[in-house]
């Protein structure tokens, strides 16, 4: 134990108090039990150790333990946390819990039984707690951490400090540009951004960087992977060459019978696949407006989760078009439900339809249609029924 509080102590004096995510400001850290889920890579213990760091206590009683430590190999979460409460513990801070067996019970026993002890826990995105056997769903207050937005890319650059905005506030705000400095250029950091700026490692290197994001998705596939209900490892190599081939075509509509054979998985097994690789946040699958997802084979297109993943798994550069509607579609599904409309590109809430394009992108394809907007990637601020691409970055 003693050895576990001083890893706590040392990791939250380590890390980096400057920035945080968008997450922190909208977490209720008064709850007794919450939930932080997220791919790997997004910046989930960094988050907690803020708080920690922000919280001021010492170690014994408010402690970050992470599951996969040794220590846990041979000792038991429940009895480490009565050995933590019964020297005076208050907050304990368990991260990677998926990697721990039997998680969401043995923390339910500790929730249980120790009243005054709150308890933060942060897992993979592929967890589902309503699933797990302790069934955590009623107790724990959820959320999820999404990777970088372009207005938390720019904020991490000192380029630019500004909260997010409303999406409200862009479809109905032409004067909108009076919330940002005169002198700043909305284009000329965005072509990065799409490139390397959605996970917050890329502040260690931007060289490397997506050469470590070809390894984290390997990693996840092939580990992380491995706590999916339904899902056999050993099809792991199946599974990113399912990914490799979809990277090469998105957004596209998918054609179950040729990707089961290019990929060599069977035909009844591929929308499970693709599920699973929505579940890790490595794609996104998008379904037809006003259609239940329950009665659906198969989605009706496929994106790539980021558009960093674009220039990562991709043979040759993306292009323009496909980067487009990778990144409408990332920076909008944190906060909003997107579908396919019969025209446009993408229905957002069931009621406003949008069609992404570039500089000479027209409103022929949606006109006449109410709440319909044009999205143009090369604009800097509203012009007309017009909007800019990278305005949708600013709403987380």
């Amino acid at each position: 134990m003693e050895e576990l509080l001083e890893q706590s102590e040392s990791a939250i004096a380590r890390v980096s108090k400057t920035i945080k995510r968008y997450l922190y400001r909208e977490i209720n850290w008064q709850a007794r039990l919450i939930g932080i889920k997220g791919a790997r890579g997004t910046g989930k213990t960094t988050l907690l150790l803020q708080w920690l760091h922000e919280k001021g206590l010492p170690a014994h009683k408010a402690a970050y333990f992470s599951l996969d430590d040794f220590y846990f190999t041979t000792n038991s979460l429940v009895n480490t946390a009565k050995i933590f409460h019964k020297q005076g513990g208050e907050i304990l801070v368990l991260d990677e819990v998926h990697k721990y067996p039997n998680w969401s019970m043995e923390i339910k026993n500790i929730y249980d039984r120790y009243a005054e002890l709150q308890i933060v826990f942060t897992g993979s995105s592929i967890i589902d707690i309503a699933r797990q056997e302790g069934d955590l769903s009623r107790r724990a207050l959820m959320y999820e951490l999404h990777g970088l937005s372009y207005r938390e890319f720019l904020q991490f650059t000192n380029v630019l400090d500004l909260p997010p905005v409303q999406f409200d506030e862009i479809i109905k705000n032409p004067s909108i540009r009076k919330n940002f400095p005169q002198n700043f250029k909305p284009l000329e950091h965005f072509r990065n951004y799409l490139k390397y700026g959605y996970y917050p490692f890329f502040m260690e290197s931007t060289e490397d960087y997506l050469q470590r994001v070809k390894q984290l998705v390997r990693t996840i596939v092939e580990y992380d992977m491995a706590e999916l209900k339904g899902f056999d490892i050993r099809n792991a190599k199946k599974m990113l060459q399912l990914l490799y081939i979809i990277a090469q075509n998105v957004p596209f509509k998918p054609n179950l019978k040729k990707l089961s054979e290019k990929s060599n998985i069977h035909r009844n097994s591929i929308a499970n696949y693709l599920h699973y690789l929505e579940q890790a946040r490595l794609l996104r699958l998008l379904y037809p407006a006003g259609i239940s997802i329950a009665t659906l084979q198969k989605p009706e297109k496929v994106f790539l989760n980021n558009t960093n993943f674009l220039h990562a798994l991709t043979m040759d550069k993306p292009s323009a078009g496909t980067s487009r509607e990778v990144f409408f579609n990332n920076q909008l599904h944190v906060n909003h439900k997107l579908n396919i409309p019969q025209k446009g590109d993408f229905i957002v809430d069931d009621q406003y339809v949008f069609e992404v394009g570039g500089k000479s992108k027209t409103n022929n394809q949606i006109s006449g249609l109410p709440n319909s907007y044009v999205v143009k990637d090369d604009l800097e601020y509203p012009a007309g029924d017009s909007l800019p691409l990278w305005l949708f970055g600013f709403l987380y």
